[in-house]
């Protein structure tokens, strides 16, 4: 077939080289300007441009896809079908309109549950089960097309936001392949979603990053697995900012929410409003990555010491 692809961060990579390996035309890329980062602020490639001048595919970087001299330009492509995977900007109803089989999106949830930016990440701070990848015919709503293939993925007890990322971004690959295929025989057909299940999976706020200690040790555990590693759960012990990295739930322990009872190597035991956890690897804000005992070596923290109280809402 002939594809238009339309993504730009790392999760998109693994579909573009699938599509690309089984032998579809790759007409045209079209991924986000480069955007400013790191601590010089300066200019960055996407991980889709990386690719695609690896592999010498034609490439826009438009700002915006409203433009109809843009419609016109992708219309005289000819495509078969546009594949969007985490692309960031919304493609307007002229768009979806232009390839023969219209746009398909890979999204990392089992639609109609977490529609929206930030699906991995909420299915994780849910305590779901399970997630997956959902293909879907792509609409004017968000994340509300018809569904053509669903694949699920169990949610590990130690996944973190990049662990899970990582395998759903080659799952996402493995099944747009699939689905090209069936659509292709013409084997494909589209399920309405369910509107009465749907959830919806809003973009990550830092300040929901933030430890609120009189939660569940259940529930801080998630936070950190969810955030990890963006931003970066954090909490405060003596007014110093502490990025918390990985931790295990235990069993309770005396004391008040917030408050370390143990140190050791094994790591740093706090009290949460239920149970307790044992916070395995930190960093300070002006620091690196520590294991519990590497960083208790210089950065001596006792029983009695206390985590501060959430302070942003």
């Amino acid at each position: 077939m002939k594809i238009i692809f339309a993504g730009t961060p790392p999760f998109s990579v693994p579909a573009l080289e699938a599509l690309a390996n089984a032998g579809h035309e790759i007409a045209l890329v079209l991924t986000q300007p480069d955007r400013p980062s790191g601590r010089g602020m300066k200019p960055t490639a996407s991980a889709i441009k990386l690719l695609a001048q690896q592999r010498t595919f034609t490439l826009l970087q438009p700002y915006s896809l409203k433009q109809p001299e843009l419609h016109a330009q992708l219309a005289a492509i000819g495509a078969d079908v546009m594949v969007v995977v985490a692309y960031g900007l919304i493609l307007p109803s002229a768009v979806l309109s232009i390839p023969r089989l219209g746009c398909l999106n890979i999204h990392a949830s089992l639609l109609p549950r977490w529609r929206g930016a930030a699906p991995i990440q909420r299915a994780i701070l849910a305590g779901d089960r399970e997630t997956g990848i959902t293909i879907i015919q792509m609409d004017r709503g968000l994340d509300t097309g018809a569904m053509l293939l669903q694949r699920s993925d169990a949610i590990a007890e130690d996944d973190t936001a990049q662990t899970l990322h990582d395998r759903l971004a080659l799952l996402g690959a493995v099944c747009i392949v699939e689905a090209l295929a069936h659509l292709r025989e013409d084997m494909l057909s589209g399920v309405p979603q369910n509107e009465i299940a749907a959830t919806y999976a809003p973009k990550l706020e830092k300040n929901e990053a933030e430890i609120d200690w009189q939660l569940s040790a259940e529930n801080i555990n998630r936070v950190v697995r969810a955030f990890n590693p963006r931003p970066g759960a954090y909490s405060r012990v003596r007014g110093i900012a502490m990025k918390i990295w990985q931790t295990r739930v235990t069993a309770d322990a005396a004391g008040q929410p917030g408050e370390i009872v143990a140190t050791g190597r094994d790591g740093i035991v706090v009290v949460c409003g239920e149970g307790a956890l044992i916070l395995e690897v930190l960093q300070r804000s002006d620091g690196k990555k520590m294991s519990a005992a590497e960083f208790l070596s210089g950065h001596p923290l006792r029983p009695g010491d206390r985590f501060e109280p959430k302070l942003s809402g």
